[in-house]
């Protein structure tokens, strides 16, 4: 007897032998189903079998040996069939009786049935304590299965939830492995596809900007990009990440102009649920999203001096707090800082913190304007031309003698930026006008800058004493103080309809009326806090 029960185990041990190597490989999940019921069958002989998935009230048969094929195309709702639903909620293997009236789920199914079922058993498949599915086992004969199969298939079944889990975390290795590899080709396209064409040019004036970004880029310091609007820092910021040891962690980007002053601290350190209305669930800030990356804070000369305070801390000690939490996080992060204003001036007006100044800007990098770069104008130009030729499906895009001329003389206020819109523009004027041939020429009058500023009428006016030239910030501070009045004056005092006219944020036109010393209707003391 004991000859005959080891033999008994090593024909099962060698039966099962292919399912625990298969254990560590990594196969498709239907040929893995496939080989659990080709062992099944072997381990306990029947007419079919069939490896069945929760799906909500329902499940579906995801793979079956013996059955018709189109059983895998069936959903058997659990209410509907009895035996089903006692399979999954009995514990262990569960074998029905040959004279049990249930219905069978597979009379009529089974490959060249001449009867219906008479015996039947099952097991349910839990995998991490959580019903995962069942195993059914059918014989057209009386008296096929016997109580002693009930251990062998309970055995099998978790021996069959073990390859499940191998099997759908390979699958969700596998998921992961191929989505990081996505997102990584997505942010090495988007820096090349937005820094090509800009970080181009042969100029004195680039050349330096590029030895300099090739000089600081592999470092860990932070770096303050400096340059009028429209020059490409934000494009400078991605280029120093791309030549950074960071380069394969995120760039991430805030645009500290862009937020209201109650919501910089949450979009910077992030904020825990119930920390204030409207928070239903924890939120990571930039800085924990940019961890091992880099963070490139936009318009830095915009944040508010609370704000100021807390970035500091994150950037001295490498902690910092959400807000509504009293929990501290370590952050990794390497700051970049771009602003168009001289952050030196707005520390002497006490609009910026000294300290934080001092510590954004270890390496200043001053970004040139096209004014600076002359040499530049015509090779991007036609960078931005070829872009619009191809967009417009076009057989050539250039411009005439007098259109070159006119863009070299222009003084570009607007810098690069400015650049590229006129051209995607004057691409679509010269279309207008063209002939078939599908060579387009864009003209002097294309490009609409025949009013060039490079010019302004400096004749004293009849009623107004001649002006000294002033400096561009106190000129551009003018400007908005008129214009910030005129629209409040327009909207009868109104400060949100004023800040919709101007088609800006209500809490950044107020914290910009109060730089400029503009007193708005209805402002109490303390509004701030």
């Amino acid at each position: 007897m004991a000859s005959v029960n080891r033999t008994q185990h090593q024909q099962l041990l060698r039966q099962l032998t292919p399912l625990l190597t298969d254990l560590s490989r990594e196969m498709p999940l239907r040929t893995r189903y496939q080989r659990l019921l080709d062992v099944l069958k072997q381990v306990i002989p029947c007419e079919a079998a069939a490896l069945l998935k929760l799906d909500g009230e329902t499940l579906q048969p995801v793979a079956v040996d013996g059955l018709g094929k189109d059983t895998l195309g069936r959903r058997f709702e659990i209410a509907h069939h009895p035996r089903l639903a006692h399979i999954i909620r009995a514990e262990g293997a569960y074998l029905f009786p040959p004279d049990c009236p249930l219905p069978d789920p597979y009379d009529g199914l089974i490959d060249m049935q001449q009867g219906l079922v008479h015996d039947c058993m099952g097991c349910a498949i839990y995998i991490d304590d959580t019903l995962w599915g069942a195993l059914t086992m059918d014989s057209l004969e009386v008296g096929s299965f016997s109580a002693s199969d009930l251990p062998v298939l309970e055995a099998f079944a978790s021996l069959a939830a073990a390859s499940i889990s191998t099997a759908l975390h390979f699958d969700a290795i596998r998921h992961r492995a191929n989505d990081q590899q996505r997102r990584a080709e997505a942010y090495r396209l988007q820096a090349h596809d937005a820094a090509g064409p800009v970080l181009d040019g042969q100029s004195n004036a680039f050349r330096t900007l590029q030895k300099n970004i090739d000089l600081v880029a592999s470092s860990d310091m932070p770096v303050l990009i400096t340059g009028e609007s429209g020059v490409g820092k934000e494009l400078v910021a991605r280029a120093l990440h791309e030549r950074s040891l960071r380069a394969d962690q995120p760039l991430v980007s805030l645009n500290c102009a862009a937020l209201s002053e109650n919501l910089i601290e949450s979009e910077l350190f992030g904020h825990v649920r119930g920390a204030f209305s409207g928070a239903t669930q924890d939120r990571p800030g930039k800085f924990q999203m940019a961890n091992n990356g880099t963070l490139l804070l936009d318009e830095i000369g915009e944040l508010p001096l609370s704000a100021q305070a807390k970035l500091l801390r994150v950037l001295q000690e490498g902690e910092l707090q959400r807000v509504g939490s009293d929990r501290d996080h370590r952050v990794d992060v390497r700051i970049l800082a771009a602003t168009n204003r001289s952050l030196d001036d707005e520390v002497k007006a006490g609009r910026f913190r000294m300290d934080l100044y001092h510590r954004l800007s270890v390496f200043p990098l001053h970004v040139p304007s096209l004014r600076e770069r002359c040499d530049d104008i015509l090779p991007l130009a036609g960078t931005f031309a070829e872009e619009n030729r191809t967009r417009m499906a076009l057989r050539a895009l250039r411009f005439s003698p007098a259109a070159q001329q006119a863009l070299i003389d222009y003084p570009w206020p607007g810098n690069v930026r400015e650049l590229e819109h006129s051209i995607a523009r004057a691409a679509l004027m010269a279309r207008s006008h063209a002939d078939n041939s599908g060579v387009v020429t864009i003209t002097e009058r294309d490009l609409g800058l025949l009013t060039s500023p490079a010019t302004p009428d400096t004749s004293p006016s009849p009623q107004s004493e001649p002006q000294q030239t002033r400096g561009l910030r106190d000129a551009v501070d003018d400007f908005q103080r008129h214009q910030i009045s005129l629209a409040i004056t327009q909207a009868n005092g109104n400060v949100s309809a004023a800040a919709r006219a101007l088609a800006v944020d209500r809490a950044n036109l107020v914290r910009l009326a109060g730089r400029l010393g503009i007193a708005l209707p209805g402002k109490k003391r303390g509004a701030n806090k």
